[in-house]
């Protein structure tokens, strides 16, 4: 039986990986609009918890459902 498992770098370097795979997305035109469907606007970006959920997050995220 072989092992196939891939061997992982020690560290993470983001730079080696993000800067290749945001060239992918400009080059594959994902930025920019297709021209289909009806034109929309995101006004307020989707919830972004990190760590651990407290108040804060409840009161911030309810503000933004009421608006």
């Amino acid at each position: 039986m072989s092992d196939d498992t891939p061997i992982l770098a020690p560290s993470y370097d983001p730079s080696a990986f993000e800067s290749r795979l945001y060239a992918e997305w400009e080059d594959g035109g994902v930025f920019k609009p297709r021209g289909e469907g009806t034109p929309y606007v995101v006004l307020l970006p989707p919830p972004n918890v990190t760590g651990t959920l407290h108040m804060g997050h409840a009161f911030q995220h309810t503000l933004q459902d009421a608006l």
